[in-house]
């Protein structure tokens, strides 16, 4: 008996060095690299941009519509704007992407997730806040309509040096 489970726990662990060493050749040769896989729809521009209505320009098209059908969830006051956890979702069925804006950050733009179609449009994150802001989720339809939430969230200990 613990022949065979000093056996198995061998296999184990040749199967775990044997695919991390061929995941390592595959990194090292550039044959996998998540550049390649996300370059094509990295907005890296809008993630730049310091202005909010810009920014939500270049990812979004235009200005949201405040409505209950998006849902965010943040805290009233964060003791740590360093890491400040948010949740954002929408009820509605054709969610392409979205989107969260912290109004105040020297970038507003902090992160965009995209969904194939009938992916459910949830999102959960911890983000870096400097003070105390306005934080916003925008949802956009496969027709293009936004629509968005908003929640001021009370900074105690600023995330980004303060």
């Amino acid at each position: 008996m613990e022949q065979e489970r000093m056996n198995n726990t061998r296999r184990v662990f040749l199967k775990g060095t044997l695919t991390a060493s061929a995941l390592g050749v595959a990194v090292g040769a550039g044959l996998l690299t998540p550049r390649t896989v996300l370059a094509a729809t990295w907005p890296k521009d809008a993630f730049q941009r310091t202005d909010i209505k810009e920014a939500m320009k270049m990812i979004d098209g235009s200005d949201s519509t405040e409505s209950g059908h998006v849902t965010l969830r943040a805290p009233d006051i964060a003791e740590n704007g360093a890491v400040v956890p948010v949740t954002m979702s929408s009820d509605l069925d054709n969610v392409v992407s979205l989107t969260l804006f912290a109004k105040g950050n020297p970038y507003p733009l902090n992160s965009n997730y995209a969904f194939s179609n009938g992916g459910l449009p949830y999102a959960a994150s911890r983000i870096k806040l400097s003070k105390t802001m306005e934080v916003m989720a925008v949802a956009r339809t496969a027709d293009g309509k936004l629509y968005s939430a908003s929640k001021e969230v009370k900074v105690t200990i600023g995330g980004c040096g303060g």
